[in-house]
């Protein structure tokens, strides 16, 4: 089953990135500007190559990279020794979620402005839980087998 889910990974991530993780705006009678994955990167790109290329690395590269090579391993398409290295970009991919969670803090604790979490945020977290949860399984899965 966690094949199967992986795989269902590699539609919802990218659904992910264009999804709003925030409404943000400057007071509350305005209208609220929603905020993705690709239109942050979009407005860093803008003002901070640095952190844009960091933002992509942890969003977009990270998940991408490690949910395709679980798939290799679950269809037995790469050696095993991939494992560790999927690990580490799980790892990666969860710190983007940390970041998000900082902003939103920051954000807030300033008090200039109104900021809603959206949908988006809910999906791409989930995505990236569901993308460890996977990873979990596939290693305990590798382990049973090979103690066999």
């Amino acid at each position: 089953m966690h094949r199967w889910i992986n795989l269902t990974l590699l539609i919802l991530f990218p659904i992910s990135w264009f999804a709003p993780l925030l409404k943000a705006g400057l007071l509350p009678l305005f209208k609220l500007k929603e905020i993705s994955v690709l239109t942050g990167l979009q407005s860093l790109w803008g003002t901070d190559i640095f952190l844009a290329l960091v933002v992509a690395l942890f969003a977009l590269v990270a998940p991408m990279a490690k949910t395709i090579g679980l798939a290799l391993l679950h269809w037995n398409m790469a050696s095993p020794r991939l494992a560790p290295g999927l690990r580490l970009m799980g790892k990666l991919a969860m710190a983007d979620i940390f970041l998000i969670a900082i902003y939103i803090t920051v954000a807030k604790g300033v008090g200039v402005g109104r900021l809603e979490v959206a949908w988006g945020l809910y999906l791409f977290t989930a995505c990236i839980l569901a993308s460890l949860w996977v990873g979990f399984r596939t290693e305990k899965t590798a382990l049973a087998s090979a103690n066999r």
